[in-house]
């Protein structure tokens, strides 16, 4: 053979095949659940993901007030957040975290933006997460198509 018959396919923002995908957060693990969306978001499950480029799925995350933590993580563990003054470093729970107005938003996109790129590319991703508390959402006209998020890896 002259040639290469196989050509690396590297996509870009015209040729990415970005869909809408919705996610049932009902009894969900959080750190299990948060790990799959930032794969669809990043675009990992594509056959022609490329690093740089946002390729992931929009995604829409229903009933995440319904979400789970294993063991005594609800009480336990501790989010820092500091508010740039001195002594101004805050402790929040999950627990009270969730208690608050939009708190399973706050919680769900606390989580999965650590797990994305620090950068431009992460933010522009997040953008692409869409989070509702109840099992209603405003997004019907983008025919989202639900999935099942424990089918994945």
């Amino acid at each position: 053979m002259d040639t290469l018959s196989y050509k690396t396919i590297s996509a870009n923002a015209a040729t990415a095949n970005k869909e809408w995908v919705i996610v049932d957060a009902k009894d969900q693990v959080l750190g299990r659940l948060a790990t799959k969306v930032a794969k669809l978001l990043r675009g990992k499950y594509k056959p022609n993901f490329t690093p740089h480029v946002d390729c992931g799925d929009n995604v829409i995350i229903i009933n995440a007030d319904k979400i789970v933590l294993t063991g005594k993580k609800m009480t336990d563990r501790i989010y820092y957040t500091y508010t740039g003054y001195p002594g101004g470093q805050r402790e929040h729970t999950p627990a009270s975290i969730l208690a608050k107005k939009d708190g399973a938003d706050r919680l769900l996109r606390r989580v999965v933006k650590g797990m994305l790129p620090k950068n431009r590319l992460g933010a522009k991703l997040l953008s692409n997460l869409y989070v509702y508390e109840g099992a209603e959402h405003k997004h019907e006209a983008q025919t989202p198509k639900a999935i099942d998020i424990n089918t994945l890896k």
